[in-house]
Parts: C-alpha cells; structure tokens; sequence
C-alpha cells in the first residue's frame, strides 16, 4: 500500500500544477509580447539616443525584439507541454527557463560592474555629438536637441560648450537651449554673455547620470524580478514532469 505522501501524488495534484504551470506560461508568455513591443518602440522612437551611448548601441532594440520572440516562442512551448503533460517537454522547458534566468543574471550583473564605462562612453559620444551638431534632423543632432529640450540643459558640462564647436561659429547656440519663456534671437545665441540667463545653464551629462542612477534601483529590481520569475516556472516544471513521472509507479502500489 502506498504512504500517505505518495497518496498525495494523484490526479487532482497534477492537475493543480498544470493550471498554476498554465497561468505562469501565460504570463512569460505576455512578457515576451511586451518586451517584443517595448523593442519594436524603441527601434521607432529611441534609436537616435542610442547612437549617443555606444555605437553597438544601437543594435539593443533588435535585441529586445529578438528577445520578446524567443520568450514568445518559448512561452507557446511551455503551453503546449504542460496541455498534453509530456515529461520530457517539460524538462526541456524548464532547461530553457534556466537558461534565460542564467542570461538575465548575467546581464544584470555585467550592467552594474561596467556602469562607469557606460557612462565614459556616453560623455565622449555626447562630446562628439556636440562637435559634429549641425542642426538637422540627423540622428545625433535629433538626439542632443531631444534630451536638451526635454531635460532643460544646455551643452555636456554647461552651455558654454557650445561655443566650441563649429555650429556655433556659424549660427550659435542651439534654439533647443533656450527657455520657454525666453524670447532669443539669433544676435543673443551668437554671444554666450547675451546667451546666459536665456539658456539653459546645467548641463546636459550630469543630468542624464543622475536619471541613469535614479532609474538604477528600479533597472536592479525588474532584473531580479525576472529573475525569480524564471525560477518559479523552472520548479512548476519540475514538479509537474516528476509528479506525471511518478504516478504510473503509484498506481502499482494501489
């Protein structure tokens, strides 16, 4: 006769854990469509900020795309092994969930340890960006007038940056530098002691490091999340494929 913990192992158990195993993949599933989303918007709309932090950069929303179809593909996967309660699917499943939650760990972790870097890398990109300014829609001009537009800065260390490039010696300062309020003319860009007081005066990196740094505890908490989350998918999994593996055995007993 069977022991009480193995009389546990029986038909409503198992289907217990395929409905939880079922509402987890749901869920990944879900993840990935939104991570396929957040790439696909920013590969419209965040591309040109991209080429500011490293020219590799630019390949992230492929990344989050690609990403977003793996977890997509994966989650569907998952789904179907838990539906026909196949052993070795969902092993296999569960081997591929501990693969992303290796690859996120690692991710994170590379993410803080070169933060600095990231930050070096940013400062001497946006340096360059500033020099080459030219005014037009091109990517790394859009991007310098977007964040200066929208974080209220001027230049990398402060507007006086702008005098040193060539942009300047031609029209000024950028029109995105100056204030709402502020009514500059094209004599007032030109001269950097008109210019003070009509511009924004901060400038635009330290800014930037500081939301980089803010957003950093949240960027932590989300990969961590994941993280976890991978790890509850990998023990439904588990328990599921050794809870179908175990009850032929127990019906011996019986």
């Amino acid at each position: 006769m069977a022991s009480p913990s193995r009389r546990l192992q029986t038909k409503p158990v198992i289907t217990c854990l395929k409905s939880v195993l079922l509402i987890y993949t749901f869920v990944f599933w879900f993840s990935g469509i939104v991570l396929l989303g957040v790439g696909i918007w920013g590969k419209v709309s965040l591309e040109v900020y991209f080429f500011l932090l490293n020219e590799k950069a630019s390949n992230v929303p492929y990344v989050l795309i690609g990403a977003g179809l793996v977890v997509a593909l994966l989650g569907t996967f998952g789904c179907f092994a838990t539906c026909r309660g196949s052993t070795w699917m969902l092993k296999l499943y569960a081997m591929f969930l501990t693969l992303i939650f290796l690859v996120v760990l690692v991710a994170a972790v590379l993410g803080f340890v070169f933060r600095h870097e990231i930050k070096d890398s940013f400062k001497k990109n946006y340096e360059n960006a500033v020099k080459r300014y030219n005014g037009t829609k091109d990517d790394p001009s859009k991007a310098i007038d977007d964040i200066q537009k929208t974080l209220h800065c001027c230049g990398v260390e402060n507007f006086m940056d702008w005098n040193m490039s060539d942009y300047f010696k031609q029209k000024g300062i950028p029109i995105s530098c100056c204030k709402p309020l502020e009514n500059c003319t094209d004599d007032d860009l030109r001269n950097v002691t008109k210019a003070e007081g009509k511009v924004y005066e901060h400038g635009c990196f330290s800014l930037v490091i500081q939301t980089m740094d803010s957003e950093m505890g949240i960027v932590a908490g989300i990969a961590f999340g994941m993280a976890c989350f991978q790890l509850i998918g990998i023990f439904l999994a588990c328990c599921l494929s050794r809870s179908i593996t175990i009850r032929p055995t127990l019906q011996g007993f019986i």
